[in-house]
């Protein structure tokens, strides 16, 4: 049940982790003028039509390199991407455990998960999958950015980090080592339980592996981790203390703690007799989002960096923001006056006008207060909404947690390539708050100006990315 909004008049503006840098005045969104209302406060966003110039110091411009995931549909980008545009579903029954008894037990479940050399044998038996996931996705984004192998001693790699988030960390080893405590005692846990479930670990772990001595660390901010992530690390490039990042998210969360809490939180879908449509943002049908798991990250580099060693450049990270909508442990602001306020500082920081704005990768859980309070913020934002497309990755692959904005993100820079979009599937009766073309069902054709990628998460933490192709 969506608790009572009590709002209060003080400025809000977004923040894009960028403590150091300068920049003009504030964005101040004033409360309108107090009127009697009977429900809910409207947020009107005034935005002007002019946005600042796009940066062009060549040690300040953000490029992506290189791209790597583990998801329900395999570990290669191509086929990840493709099977999105077939708007095939990766959602079926878990098999993990025994979840037949509890009322949710479907999910975008990985199957058959293999290293595949990424890993030394007697590692990887020892790691959560979150961790497993993170180094394998990363290092298969160092090889798409033409840095596997031998290539990776050309850079400077006390310029070089990793900033890969994950919500929960190494859950299953965690639940493995209580289960262990409680039937056999502490003596017979193992000496990697606590490393191995700090959320910490899944990015130094792949630094270790890697010789990274630049930034390296992992951000913890629900669902919107991976957005986080690529904001700071955008900014440590931005700042010139690194020339190269691994960025985005990881998780690993198919145990029955997870699964169990995420039902008393009375969040998940019921629909276990057909799970291929359980996942349905925007439809009036809905009853819940679809838990998933996986790995998203980018490479990030400066574009001097990628220019000296002629790095393919597959997109141009343009800015991002973060805030907090400090309202609610689970719910959005009903008025959706936080998401707002961070799509608009992400499009100043990125420097790009609502104009020019015509792709969003939205949040999209399949939550009626979810999907509405992103939507009703969204129309604040953008008056104008013909010529904006948008769907919903979380269709298909479910929700991924801290990795959904990491493979959200190699979604919006596979449609910024490629001119295509993947359906928002299972569109059966769309809520009619909803006026933007959500791609319903079917892949659409569209030549993408400027996109941008929301996450939302527990806690009212917001992040907004913004992605363009690429121009000398």
């Amino acid at each position: 049940m969506e608790t009572q909004c009590h709002l209060h008049h003080t400025p809000l503006l977004a923040s894009t982790i960028n403590p150091m840098r300068r920049y003009g005045p504030p964005i101040i969104v004033k409360s309108p003028p107090h009127t009697a209302i009977t429900r809910r406060r409207v947020i009107v966003f005034k935005i002007s039509a002019t946005a600042p110039k796009r940066e062009k110091d060549a040690k300040k411009r953000v490029v992506i390199t290189g791209m790597g995931v583990v998801s329900v549909f395999g570990n290669d980008v191509d086929a990840y991407y493709e099977k999105l545009l077939a708007g095939e579903s990766g959602v079926g029954p878990i098999d993990r455990f025994d979840a037949s008894e509890f009322p949710t037990h479907i999910g975008a479940q990985i199957r058959g998960f293999e290293s595949n050399g990424y890993i030394m044998r007697k590692n990887d038996r020892r790691l959560d999958d979150c961790q497993r996931y993170c180094i394998v996705a990363g290092k298969k984004a160092l090889e798409d950015a033409s840095l596997g192998g031998d290539e990776l001693s050309k850079i400077n790699k006390e310029r070089a980090g990793v900033l890969v988030g994950t919500s929960l960390g190494g859950s299953m080893v965690l639940y493995d080592g209580l289960m262990t405590l409680m039937e056999r005692g502490y003596r017979s846990m193992s000496p990697f339980h606590t490393p191995h479930a700090l959320p910490s670990m899944a990015p130094a772990l792949l630094a270790m592996d890697l010789g990274f001595m630049g930034p390296t660390y992992s951000i913890a901010t629900a669902c919107a981790t991976s957005n986080y992530c690529l904001c700071a690390a955008a900014n440590h490039i931005r700042e010139g203390v690194a020339d190269l990042m691994i960025a985005g998210g990881t998780e690993a969360c198919f145990n029955p703690v997870v699964l169990g809490g995420f039902i008393a939180c009375n969040t998940l879908s019921q629909r276990n007799n057909d799970p291929k449509t359980a996942s349905r943002p925007w439809d009036q049908g809905r009853d819940g989002f679809v838990m998933g798991e996986g790995a998203g990250v980018l490479v990030m580099e400066s574009l001097e960096h990628a220019m000296k060693r002629d790095a393919p450049i597959l997109a141009e990270y343009l800015g991002g923001a973060i805030n907090c909508d400090a309202y609610h442990i689970t719910n959005p602001r009903p008025d959706a006056l936080g998401i707002a306020s961070c799509i608009q500082t992400s499009l100043l920081n990125a420097g790009v006008s609502t104009e020019e704005v015509n792709y969003i990768n939205a949040h999209a859980t399949s939550t009626a207060v979810g999907d509405n309070a992103e939507i009703n913020a969204l129309n604040n934002i953008f008056k104008k909404r013909e010529g904006i497309k948008m769907n919903a990755t979380k269709s298909m692959i479910g929700h991924s947690l801290a990795a959904a904005g990491g493979m959200e993100a190699i979604a919006t820079i596979k449609a910024i390539q490629t001119g295509w979009l993947h359906p928002t599937i299972n569109q059966f009766n769309l809520d009619p708050e909803v006026e933007y073309d959500t791609i319903a069902n079917h892949k659409q054709q569209h030549e993408i100006n400027v996109a941008i990628s929301n996450s939302i998460g527990f806690g009212g933490h917001n992040s907004v990315v913004a992605f363009s192709a690429f121009k000398p």
